[in-house]
């Protein structure tokens, strides 16, 4: 990384310890000796644009968040070996007691693009392995659009990754746990960077729909 990005995030820092470490604000002295306790878990995606934290205005403490390329959330595999999407997801919804888990995609999402075009898009062993997560989500994509429209099948199987990852979200026994005893609210949303649109899954229908703002 040049230089001048690294201190540009210094800068960065600064500001922020002198707001809420010099300053009159007391978050992080509540968030220190209180402890954490966010209300909602954030699976998002690793892609820059796409801060959930930016994207929703929260401030520190308000989500637990997973980022991995294309948000993904892999099914419940007992002893499968290390899986750190699944060890967050048990943290936030056992000892956190996270209140909603939502699943945050989104338009241009890169991991999508290597999945559908892997010679395309030079995609890696470790990409192409995760993105094995969400071939159904491949599969009906390309029964909803034309192969050949690249750009309708890449947001097409975009949306339909957030119904897969939900689908296995599910698989996990103590989420369905949480949905069934404490009412954990499960939500998939879709945000289009180039219209700047929220979008949510109703479950209910199984269509994507603009959140009235």
């Amino acid at each position: 990384m040049p230089k001048r990005a690294i201190a540009r995030l210094m800068s960065g820092f600064r500001q922020f310890r002198e707001k809420f470490y010099l300053g009159d604000d007391t978050t992080y002295n509540k968030l220190s000796s209180g402890g954490q306790g966010p209300k909602t878990l954030i699976i998002g995606c690793s892609d820059s644009r796409v801060d959930p934290a930016i994207l929703s205005s929260a401030g520190p403490g308000e989500l637990f968040v997973v980022r991995n390329i294309a948000n993904l959330v892999p099914p419940y595999e007992h002893g499968g070996g290390s899986h750190g999407v699944s060890a967050a997801i048990e943290f936030a919804v056992v000892n956190l007691k996270v209140e909603n888990v939502i699943i945050l995609g989104h338009r241009q999402c890169g991991g999508i693009k290597a999945l559908l075009y892997p010679k395309e898009t030079q995609a890696g062993g470790f990409v192409q392995h995760w993105m094995k997560i969400a071939e159904p989500a491949k599969s009906r994509a390309l029964r909803k659009a034309p192969i050949e429209d690249q750009d309708a099948l890449w947001r097409h199987c975009e949306l339909e990754s957030i119904r897969t990852s939900i689908e296995n979200l599910r698989s996990f026994p103590f989420v369905e746990e949480a949905l069934q005893n404490r009412g954990l609210n499960v939500l998939g949303l879709y945000f289009d960077l180039e219209t700047g649109e929220m979008l949510e899954l109703n479950e209910k229908d199984g269509e994507f729909s603009a959140i009235a703002l």
